[in-house]
């Protein structure tokens, strides 16, 4: 009898709680950045908060989660779609979609504030929202070093009072991960943003470097890199646009100063993004990528408000330009992956120079009191307007031959969940199969003497080419490059590429000869050598010539045995093979 009365009861209060969460009263969306007169910024569980509010309060916001990351804590994804659609194969179809990524270094919070602040004005109607671009952000992506929390270790920066640690929860940074997917903030990052497939990324951060007048800087991935008619666009209409605009807003914008221990009114050249980093990665996918660089004295407040006015100029390009931005990248996905070949290793064009306007401070070298050097100091009681040279054209000095296919065979099974996870196509053989390939040996590379990022990474690498026939096994991958992951696979898999996977010692263990000799037996094999193989024989002798490797009676007899076929050919052997036809 009392079953009737308890369920009308919870229907009643269940009502009353919906009722509750779909108004948007009931909740304070001031910000603590504003609170606090945009002196602090939000610990993250108020940020996840914050958001959650926003996506029952407006139904216009939702927030999903897309993984989990190296602190135990998901990632999230917090989506503004006028129209409540959050399928993004659906939102793709006729809108464009501008990516935000937060907090990637959390003492670099200006983001996190602004985005918090333009969220809710889209929300709520102190901004009209686009029609035709979708807005998603990434609120903290490095939670673990949000979790961090401390009020030293930005060392040059103006305020918050307190913020997060540029490390992970593993002590990795994150804008070093993005190739390599090491932590699980990266293979998060992955999915969601295969997931998302934005036409613009943008990436939050706070500058070091020089001083100067600017509060903002720009830095747009190098569009010669980016290339075709979608660089040109970028760089001759996306930034002279997103410049216009901010000025119209008087907010002053400058290319990212990157200059180090010397004063900018010298001219510096613009940053590489290459791989590892947010918008070198982002921009595999012809997305149009750029960080955002406040600079790092001016009042936190300060920096909040122009990130504010950056994002919304950069929505506002999207909106105008969105079909424009499309085309170009549908157009690029076409066409990259039947080019002949393909560019890496770039460098500045020191033919082709930009020259501007530059707002800084007088600096001079003074006598240091502390080391009784010489010492760096601004004043920025002299300001002055001085034109400078920029050099932001680079160029190409390696041209690789794209293959139709690469084969993987599948004992490397750590890259092929690489590529999986960045949604790469390919088949699995489905029987043993003769194949007519291009082989790699890698013949030189240098490896740094200190670990960067947890790796010993190599450089400057150089291959010797052949083609022969190999037997691919059963369940070995062909991977085609005509498809829309063309870029990575040719960053990842071409070993002389800056960030490939074999620079990043993914295939080290090619590089250990798991077989050798003992002198006292292998020196009667090798007499029989010479005297039956007189090509290598004569090449013995003229190698002798070298007074070094003639007193070396080991290296004579290393030499000999990598010339016969005791030597294994699994070493030096770079085990991603390339089918040109």
């Amino acid at each position: 009898m009392r079953t009737i009365p308890l369920i009308i009861s919870t229907l009643l209060i269940n009502i009353v709680v919906l009722a509750q969460k779909t108004d948007s009263s009931n909740f304070d969306f001031t910000t603590v950045f504003e609170k606090s007169n945009g002196k602090e910024t939000p610990v993250y569980k108020e940020v996840i908060l914050y958001y959650q509010q926003l996506a029952i309060a407006f139904p216009e916001i939702n927030i999903q989660e897309v993984g989990t990351t190296d602190s135990g804590y998901p990632l999230h994804i917090v989506t503004l779609n006028p129209d409540r659609e959050f399928d993004f194969k659906t939102i793709r179809k006729d809108k464009r979609i501008v990516l935000i990524n937060n907090g990637i270094h959390p003492g670099e919070s200006d983001g996190i504030d602004a985005t918090m602040l333009l969220f809710r004005d889209l929300a709520t109607g102190v901004i009209n929202a686009s029609e035709n671009t979708v807005l998603v952000t990434i609120p903290v992506y490095n939670i673990g070093g949000a979790l961090n929390r401390n009020s030293g270790t930005r060392t040059n920066q103006n305020g918050p009072l307190s913020y997060g640690f540029r490390g992970n929860a593993r002590n990795y940074d994150l804008n070093r991960d993005f190739i390599k997917n090491d932590t699980k903030n990266a293979e998060a990052f992955t999915k969601a943003f295969h997931t998302i497939q934005p036409d613009v990324f943008i990436d939050t951060h706070v500058s070091n470097g020089a001083d100067y007048q600017y509060t903002l800087t720009h830095l747009f991935t190098q569009h010669n890199k980016l290339g075709g008619a979608l660089g040109t666009y970028l760089h001759t209409e996306l930034q002279p646009q997103l410049e216009n605009l901010l000025s119209k807003k008087n907010w002053d914008i400058t290319p990212y100063v990157n200059v180090w221990g010397t004063t900018p009114d010298k001219g510096w050249e613009q940053f590489m993004d290459s791989p590892r980093y947010s918008t070198g990665y982002t921009t595999l996918w012809n997305t149009l990528g750029m960080m955002i660089e406040t600079h790092m004295l001016k009042p936190y407040k300060q920096r909040v408000e122009g990130t504010y006015e950056l994002l919304k100029s950069m929505i506002e390009i999207t909106e105008k330009d969105g079909k424009k931005i499309r085309s170009l990248r549908e157009k690029s996905f076409s066409e990259l992956p039947k080019q002949k070949t393909y560019e890496i290793h770039w460098k500045v064009d020191t033919t082709n120079i930009t020259t501007f306007n530059f707002k800084g401070y007088e600096g001079e070298y003074i006598n240091s009191q502390i080391t009784g050097g010489k010492r760096l100091k601004y004043d920025s009681n002299k300001p002055y307007t001085r034109e400078v040279s920029y050099q932001n054209y680079f160029t190409s000095s390696t041209k690789i031959t794209i293959p139709k296919a690469y084969i993987i065979p599948q004992g490397w099974w750590r890259i092929i969940k690489k590529l999986q996870l960045n949604q790469i196509t390919y088949k699995v053989l489905q029987k043993d199969t003769t194949f007519t390939v291009e082989e790699y040996r890698i013949h030189n590379f240098k490896s740094k003497k200190e670990p960067f990022e947890g790796h010993y990474i190599h450089q400057e690498t150089e291959i010797k080419k052949s083609t022969r026939q190999i037997v691919c096994k059963k369940g070995d991958f062909l991977i085609p490059t005509d498809q829309s992951g063309f870029r990575y696979l040719m960053e990842t898999l071409e070993p002389q590429a800056t960030d490939s996977f074999f620079n990043w010692n993914f295939f080290d263990t090619i590089l250990q000869q798991k077989e050798g000799f003992s002198p006292y037996v292998w020196e009667d094999k090798a007499y029989e050598l010479l005297q039956e193989n007189s090509e290598v024989r004569n090449e013995f002798e003229e190698k002798k010539k070298d007074p070094a490797f003639s007193k070396n009676e080991y290296a004579q007899l290393d030499w000999l045995h990598k010339q016969s076929d005791h030597y294994e050919n699994a070493h030096m052997r770079y085990p991603v093979y390339r089918l040109m036809k």
